[in-house]
């Protein structure tokens, strides 16, 4: 006799009327960076009250105190990762050191197969793993919901060291492919809390902090943003509101390189699209281990999460950030009669490789070395940015969502319909 166990994920009890089909959002994004690249306190402090002023920009339940969901995504805090190395005491003597948040199960014994699955793929990308640490939260004092903590998972900060010789870039794809593996391995383990298993990121230049929380619980939550070393250059925040849907944990937005406001309403097509050529996919910069990060679409995906999986990809293949943006949310292009030659050819050629995504959406992204927002070619989603004479960008789906002296506006403006805005930390 069987024991009739209840879902540890409700969304997708096949009693349910609930289709992951339908999952889209309609909520509240925006970013605030230091133009020069510069790590600051400030950065994350702003970025925590731009999240609070939109607050009417998520939702909640029948519970005021369980919110749909709510995150943040800054740069890896180095000085926070330093302090932390001397008082745990763990190694970060590597050419880079990739940090990630990881939800897991709450069982004990599935969260260390869950662990161990990680560390066989970590050995198995030529990777070595520094250490975990359990990322410190408080419940109780962020006042979080009955749902909310029933749902809850526990929350490890994964530390994994480079190799000799590895670049960046390809630390960065050794990353993606350990977590694409791994999250793989762990839904065909047949573990009964294999669906609380979820990477929120995993990278060498950026890190999420998320969950389903209002905008105020935040960082009440998650102890590490309330610390005074917690500095970063760009810090990008998210209110949820699930429309139609069940909000749940893991899709808590910003994702791993994105947020988004809106809806994808092509999002049934471009899935087909790229599930159909995943057979014919090759990559020269991932080699043999373009078969290993399929399927691109992660299952449970909301129609945001699906975008960042398509655009996580094409950045791992080589292609730069604001290509990648302008090939899946392309301008107007096919009647438009002013618009350069070369530009036309640029979307022309994509277009037979990469169908738009289109909204109505306005998306902001990052990948630690540049952030940016877009617009669909429809433009139906409002978003306002602003310039300031110290070097600070900000940018969120309304105004009013940081106090900024007028005297120290340079400049002031909304994103157009398939008009990209970006800041290039680097350049």
């Amino acid at each position: 006799m069987t024991e009739n166990k209840p879902a540890t994920n409700p969304f997708e009890s096949r009693k349910s009327l609930y289709s992951a089909e339908f999952e889209h959002d309609s909520c509240g994004v925006g970013f605030v960076a230091n133009i020069n690249g510069v790590p600051s306190r400030e950065i994350v402090a702003d970025a925590c009250s731009i999240l609070a002023r939109m607050e009417h920009r998520g939702a909640c339940g029948s519970e005021a105190e369980t919110g749909d969901g709510a995150g943040i995504l800054t740069g890896i805090p180095a000085k926070l990762v330093q302090r932390l190395a001397k008082e745990i005491g763990f190694r970060i003597d590597f050419p880079y050191v990739g940090v990630g948040n990881v939800f897991l199960p709450n069982d004990e014994d599935e969260r260390e197969k869950c662990k161990n699955l990680f560390v066989q793929n970590i050995n198995r990308c030529g990777q070595k793993l520094i250490t975990w640490r359990e990322v410190p939260v408080d419940p109780d004092g962020a006042g979080i919901g009955p749902t909310a903590i029933r749902s809850q998972p526990t929350i490890l900060q994964v530390y994994i060291g480079a190799s000799e010789g590895l670049s960046q870039a390809d630390f960065e794809r050794k990353l993606y492919l350990i977590r694409k593996l791994t999250t793989k391995a762990v839904r065909k383990s047949g573990l009964y809390g294999t669906d609380m298993f979820y990477v929120c990121s995993l990278s060498s230049r950026i890190i999420v902090y998320k969950g389903m929380l209002s905008t105020a619980q935040l960082p009440l939550f998650f102890k590490d943003l309330q610390e005074d070393d917690y500095e970063s250059h760009l810090a990008m925040v998210h209110s949820r509101f699930s429309t139609n849907t069940l909000p749940n944990w893991s899709r808590a937005q910003p994702l791993r390189w994105m947020a988004h406001n809106g809806e994808i309403n092509t999002l049934r097509g471009n899935r087909n699209w790229i599930t159909a050529r995943q057979g014919l996919m090759d990559c020269d910069v991932l080699g043999a281990d373009v078969k290993d990060v399929m399927p691109v679409i992660e299952t449970g995906c909301s129609d945001s999460g699906e975008f960042d999986n398509a655009m996580e990809l094409l950045m791992m293949a080589g292609r730069e950030l604001p290509e990648v943006v302008m090939m899946m949310i392309p301008e107007a292009w096919r009647n438009h009669q002013s618009m350069p030659e070369n530009k036309r050819a640029f979307y022309e050629y994509h277009s037979c490789l990469q169908e738009p995504w289109d909204g109505p959406a306005s998306i902001s992204f990052t990948d630690g070395r540049m952030i940016g927002a877009v617009l669909d070619r429809n433009g139906l989603r409002p978003s306002r940015y602003y310039v300031t004479d110290d070097n600070r960008v900000v940018m969120a789906s309304e105004v009013g969502v940081l106090d900024l002296d007028p005297a120290k506006i340079v400049k002031k403006g909304r994103l157009e319909p398939g008009k990209m805005f970006l800041v290039d930390f680097e350049n």
